[in-house]
């Protein structure tokens, strides 16, 4: 059994940006690059989750999401494997969600296809619905304050105590 972090990409791993679209516009939050590699020398999976609803909108194509994912990967230089598989979910957010966070499913899935150890697993991201996606799939979960939303707000009558970390790096480093 592995050990492995489901990562939100915007606003946990790159600035977040309304509706990004652009690779141009992709930016690294700092810390993040030196956290991922340390990760990786300890053995863990990384699996990104990525809701991008601007594709269901028809704001933006799928081809913008993959090449800002390229972007980004550029700009980490991560070792093979570096991502085990992304999750693009273009879902809008008044439908029924088959991959959009807080669904479960690829989470699920992909501790099923990894043979991943649930207790070793954890979602990391900015957004509350992150943070229930995690705990849909019985895994553990942390905030980060690096996104654009006010923590307080967003975790204020949330019924589970969350850990909340300033950055993926200081989260990291209870890890390792």
């Amino acid at each position: 059994m592995s050990k492995a972090l489901f990562l939100d990409r915007d606003g946990t791993l790159i600035v977040a940006k309304d509706y990004l679209s652009d690779p141009e516009g992709v930016e690294l939050i700092p810390g993040v690059c030196e956290a991922l590699h340390q990760l990786l020398k300890c053995d863990y999976h990384l699996f990104l989750l990525t809701n991008q609803s601007g594709v269901g909108r028809g704001w933006y194509s799928m081809d913008d999401v993959h090449a800002c994912n390229r972007r980004m990967l550029e700009l980490l230089d991560l070792p093979e494997p570096g991502f085990k598989e992304i999750c693009i979910a273009s879902e809008l957010p008044d439908e029924p969600p088959k991959y959009r966070k807080p669904s479960p499913r690829f989470i699920l899935e992909m501790v099923e296809k990894y043979k991943l150890n649930t207790t070793q697993c954890t979602m990391v991201g900015d957004h509350l619905t992150d943070i229930e996606s995690g705990i849909n799939a019985g895994i553990n979960v942390a905030m980060l304050k690096t996104g654009k939303r006010e923590m307080a707000e967003q975790l204020f009558n949330f019924p589970k105590k969350v850990p909340v970390y300033e950055n993926l790096k200081e989260f990291i480093a209870t890890l390792t």
